[in-house]
């Protein structure tokens, strides 16, 4: 904004997708001036800045993973971030490194703990011979699977079940390092559906 005219100043960018799946996103902003680079994951956006002037007074409190129920937020999403953050360096200083040892003057500290809960997880290897069986759930129309995976193979079979007398089956696979859906159903004239992605 500007106190002599009417300028347009807001300045607004969007990056990346898919962020919430629980792995570590690395994300830099630089400012020179008008001139910013975003680079999230190692990929940099350049974009410059609306308005007429290359400096930002800086005279409140920045705040990092959300702000104050007191803070006014210009935009929609009012809601503090859940999750982990490592490694915040503010114009060359390391933010949660002061913050954990209490040398970070004036601060505000709302409800931190300074360590991240990892999910426990097991994985689980295949080889071309195994498989896990697990019981099914009659009478019910919901099916819902998730699970992560990593392979050096471009096929391969990842989920399999039959429907319940002979109505069919559902069919999740690798086909050439693609993911394929495959349902397919005996009752009816269309009876196979493919999905890929």
């Amino acid at each position: 904004s500007n106190q002599l005219g009417s300028i347009y100043g807001h300045t607004s960018v969007m990056t990346g997708s898919l962020l919430d799946d629980h792995h570590w996103h690395s994300i830099i902003i630089e400012r020179h001036g008008r001139n910013i680079n975003l680079t999230l994951d190692r990929h940099m956006q350049h974009f410059r800045t609306n308005g007429e002037f290359d400096y930002l007074d800086l005279d409140y409190e920045i705040t990092f993973g959300g702000m104050p129920f007191s803070g006014k937020p210009s935009s929609n999403s009012r809601k503090n971030f859940k999750g982990c953050m490592e490694s915040i360096n503010y114009n060359g200083n390391n933010i949660t490194d002061l913050a954990k040892r209490k040398k970070l003057e004036p601060s505000n500290v709302g409800n931190l703990s300074f360590s991240c809960v990892e999910p426990h997880t097991v994985p689980v290897f295949f080889n071309a011979t195994s498989y896990l069986e697990v019981p099914g759930r009659p009478s019910h129309d919901l099916f819902s699977v998730s699970f992560l995976f990593r392979t050096w193979n471009p096929n391969g079979l990842l989920v399999f079940s039959n429907f319940a007398d002979d109505l069919g089956n559902v069919e999740i696979d690798i086909n050439e390092g693609k993911v394929s859906v495959h349902i397919n159903v005996t009752q009816v004239k269309k009876n196979r559906i493919d999905i890929s992605s």
